[in-house]
């Protein structure tokens, strides 16, 4: 059964795509088992008993009262080129899960993307007789301008031109691109804000609705560790120190208030409040 948030009117929807254990040095080098052994408040949704990180690959669907808003597209099926082995050729159930949770992919108006690298673009495209088509083909897809502009000039051959290629610009040349700033409302409940620094255009997603408010962070944090060692910055991190600015920004505003945080890899719970924890900070799922 798909997790399920209410934030006022609007109601969020996690639909899981990969959810794994260990093996998070790739992107998190700093974070050895040594040095979150002693961060118990991880257990049991983000660490286990012996110091391996738990993170998860998936999608958030929002719906307002006008919108059905898929954030992030994960891996997707039948890609290649993918620097992960594990991710290449990929064949999961995910538009299953996601129309067994109520979300038929012809009903979703709108698909944003929080960036463009390859686990939050995926399921942007599927394949159909040898041809990379739009997956949600009544949507109207979202990408931050600078986002899109910067990776549309990555260098042919590069790993992230191959993802630009079968996941972006097949839906750039079907007209269902729509580029936006990073301040960009997308309707009453639902708008970005900008946290650059994993990526040049890189936003997440501000919920406001009735008078409680959520936050869906995108990668600007990757793991609930980083909130007690912000100084931690990612492998994938476009400018490291841009991001870790970011992070001490975000997690300050948001520290000990009713804000309910859901991460884009957060496995488990997924979603929680940040508490101040003397210079740094933790979350509370």
């Amino acid at each position: 059964m798909a997790m399920r948030w209410r934030i006022g009117a609007v109601t969020v929807t996690k639909i899981v795509e990969l959810e794994f254990t260990g093996g998070t040095r790739f992107i998190l080098p700093q974070a050895t088992r040594e040095a979150v052994r002693d961060l118990a408040w991880l257990k049991p949704h983000f660490m286990n008993d012996d110091g391996q990180l738990v993170m998860s690959v998936h999608a958030l669907v929002v719906e307002t009262p006008t919108r059905r808003i898929v954030v992030d597209t994960c891996i997707g099926n039948d890609k290649s080129g993918r620097m992960a082995p594990h991710w290449n050729n990929m064949q999961g159930p995910f538009l299953a899960d996601l129309a067994a949770a109520g979300y038929a992919r012809e009903a979703i108006d709108t698909v944003l993307c929080t960036h463009l690298h390859v686990d939050h673009v995926g399921w942007n495209t599927m394949l159909v007789d040898g041809r990379w088509v739009p997956t949600f083909p009544r949507a109207r897809y979202l990408m931050a301008r600078s986002e899109f502009d910067y990776w549309r000039g990555a260098p042919q051959g590069a790993s992230q031109a191959v993802i630009f290629d079968d996941s972006v610009a097949p839906v750039f040349a079907a007209g269902l691109v729509d580029l936006v700033d990073t301040d960009h409302r997308l309707c009453d409940e639902v708008r970005l804000t900008p946290t650059l620094g994993h990526t040049p255009g890189h936003v997440s997603v501000v919920i406001e609705s009735e008078g409680v408010n959520a936050l869906i962070t995108g990668d600007f944090v990757h793991h609930p560790c980083q909130m007690a060692h912000p100084e931690w910055a990612s492998t994938a991190d476009f400018d490291p120190a841009a991001s870790i600015a970011t992070r001490r920004r975000m997690f300050g505003d948001l520290a000990d208030t009713p804000t309910l945080v859901i991460g884009t890899h957060f496995a488990g719970a997924t979603a929680g409040r940040i508490v101040a924890d003397g210079d740094a900070w933790r979350f509370v799922a």
